[in-house]
């Protein structure tokens, strides 16, 4: 590596010292662990840093927790997030939110202690190779073998963790490191340069030129949307592109909250559980423009018949993406706001743009609007689970919302219409028990927010031990229990595709009384089991100044809908409204005589009579 450093007298301190010192130049003031044996020197220095002030731990329940902490304090922030765990157990802990952080592209630095350096290999208590354990899932990892080292080691990690494509990085401490003196001279932040890590954040002139051209001539084109247009910050030259060529526009789970979804040209969610016409729109679309998406199964369903009629730009950071899952005709690699910002700059260099070019496709996307909306049940002695996401958008439109994993995740991903960085969910891992100590991670870095965490009754229970966490510091964040009774998205597809046979799916057997476990932490606890008890619950709920866990009593038989069944095309859904009968699959056709567009089991066409 190659430093850029003032010259700074060194002082004698120990290993442990130099990590803490060093976390503290480059801007970190929370961390989330647990502390344990072979990671003790660096809480005993970390004990000395509290005590002078600007940085704070967060003692978690669970490493687990620490790591989805850290996790959701950086998508909020756009910050590295940073969680410590011990040794052995310590370390495995953390390997859940370390695959989550790497499958989503989150800066994290992960800091483990390890046994001392002469025990290593030896099977020493509580020993593990959590650097070879976890090498798959990390951007980066380090075995730290000398203290003189700490200090680039943590700059290099923060430097890898926040460049390029994001991702986390794990530094193991073995325990005589963290104990050992030595000549500390501190490294700055930003002084590190890495050879051979240079990540292109400029996009190709020239095909930028070629991309600018396709957008001029599509008639249909269709702005897809993924987390690496959160990651570079490209809310506003997505919006500016959509507006100036009026594309519509469709986000990833990852990428909702990249454009406004209350927006006119807001298609919101494609794939598995998107919008019927999000899903139509990019079957039928001319021109899809990736913007920092991944093609993803559950985005794409059947892969070759995903935007099969279209021309493909594809721009991403990563040039191991561009390319992988389908071939774009311009491929750009870059950072996704750099390179919109140049394709906006050559769009306004080449002169006047026809904005009429898209009205036809624009005025057809909104007949699907009309036609295939999504859909909130009301029943008379039970709410719907729809309602009560709608409800929550509707009383805190403007909140950070965390989810768990499973049907709450789908329908709040729906019903939310959610701002740049506040939608924090995991989506390429799908990690039950995300929420909770996600949501943590969010108040903690932003105490002035309103931090929602919307939850499955099964997934809560996987991290539900972190109530002690938000009652010892007072975190203010709100929980919302979606109760069916279920493994919700599980007893789904059992009954679609396994015959209803509901195998160890139902948590309806022992589930506890949330409302007495919240009181037994110190938390708030609350129930809602009927409609007319939902809207007067959210407002007290959202009044409360402290923590609140609301279990809300839902319709145990519902189903998310639309869905694409896998191995289908994503014109091809389950469950759009025009079905009375829900289990059936729809496909768009069109009339041979007037064009007009009809469900493929319709025998006549409604507009003009034609048989089908």
């Amino acid at each position: 590596m190659q430093l850029k450093t003032k010259k700074v007298a060194a002082k004698r301190a120990t290993g442990g010292f130099a990590l803490i010192d060093s976390l503290r130049r480059h801007g970190v003031k929370h961390i989330f662990g647990y502390p344990g044996g072979a990671i003790l020197p660096i809480y005993d220095e970390l004990y000395r840093a509290e005590a002078e002030g600007g940085i704070q731990h967060i003692l978690v329940r669970h490493e687990q927790g620490a790591g989805h902490a850290a996790d959701g304090y950086a998508r909020a922030t756009g910050q590295v997030g940073v969680c410590f765990g011990t040794s052995g157990p310590g370390a495995t802990n953390l390997v859940t939110a370390i695959a989550t952080a790497q499958m989503d592209s989150i800066p994290m630095v992960i800091v483990t202690g390890q046994v001392p350096r002469s025990a290593i290999g030896s099977d020493a208590f509580q020993e593990t190779d959590i650097y070879g354990i976890t090498l798959p899932i990390v951007k980066h990892s380090y075995v730290v073998r000398d203290p003189r080292d700490m200090a680039t080691i943590v700059a290099e990690a923060f430097h890898l963790a926040i460049t390029g494509r994001p991702g986390p990085v794990l530094i193991d401490v073995p325990k005589d490191v963290g104990l050992e003196e030595f000549d500390y001279v501190p490294v700055e932040a930003g002084a590190v340069r890495i050879p051979g890590y240079r990540p292109t954040v400029k996009g190709n002139p020239r095909q930028i030129n070629q991309a600018v051209n396709l957008i001029r001539q599509a008639e249909r084109p269709l702005l897809y949307v993924g987390g690496g247009a959160i990651a570079s910050s490209a809310h506003a030259e997505i919006t500016e592109l959509a507006e100036l060529f009026q594309i519509p526009v469709t986000t990833t789970l990852m990428g909702k909250g990249a454009f406004d979804e209350n927006h006119s040209l807001s298609v919101k969610m494609l794939g598995m559980h998107g919008t019927a016409y999000a899903n139509f729109a990019v079957t039928e679309c001319d021109l899809l423009i990736a913007v920092g998406a991944r093609f993803d199964d559950r985005v794409t369903g059947k892969l070759d018949e995903f935007a099969s009629r279209a021309k493909v730009i594809h721009i991403d950071i990563d040039p191991a993406e561009v390319g992988k899952n389908r071939l774009p005709e311009v491929p750009i690699v870059g950072d996704v706001r750099n390179v919109l910002i140049d394709l906006l700059r050559r769009c306004r260099e080449t002169g006047e743009v026809n904005r009429d070019r898209t009205q036809e496709w624009l005025r057809r996307i909104n007949r699907w609007k009309q036609d295939y909306p999504l859909q909130v049940p009301h029943y008379p002695d039970i709410l719907s689970p729809q309602e009560v996401i709608f409800e929550l958008g509707r009383q805190a439109p403007n909140a950070y919302y965390t989810t768990d994993v499973g049907q709450h995740q789908m329908w709040a991903a729906q019903f939310l219409n959610n701002g740049p960085r506040r939608w924090i969910s995991s989506a390429g891992l799908g990690t039950m028990g995300y929420g909770m100590p996600a949501a943590m991670g969010v108040k903690i870095a932003l105490p002035n927010e309103q931090v929602i965490c919307v939850a499955g009754d099964a997934s809560i229970q996987m991290n539900i031990q972190e109530l002690g966490t938000i009652a010892q510091y007072g975190i203010n964040v709100k929980t919302v229990i979606v109760n069916n009774g279920w493994q919700g998205m599980v007893r789904q597809w059992q009954q679609a595709f396994y015959g209803e046979r509901y195998s160890s799916s139902n948590m309806q057997p022992s589930m506890p009384d949330f409302v007495m476990l919240a009181a037994a932490y110190g938390v708030k606890g609350m129930l809602v089991s009927r409609p007319d008890e939902l809207e007067d619950a959210i407002a007290e709920m959202l009044a409360h100044d402290g923590p609140v866990l609301m279990d809300v009593k839902v319709s145990r038989d519902e189903n998310c809908y639309p869905m694409v069944a896998p191995g289908k095309s994503n014109s091809q859904m389950i469950g759009l409204p025009i079905q009375k009968n829900l289990g059936q699959a729809i496909e768009l056709i069109y009339c041979p005589s007037c064009g007009a567009e009809n469900a493929a089991n319709n025998k006549f066409c409604p507009e003009c009579g034609a048989k089908l």
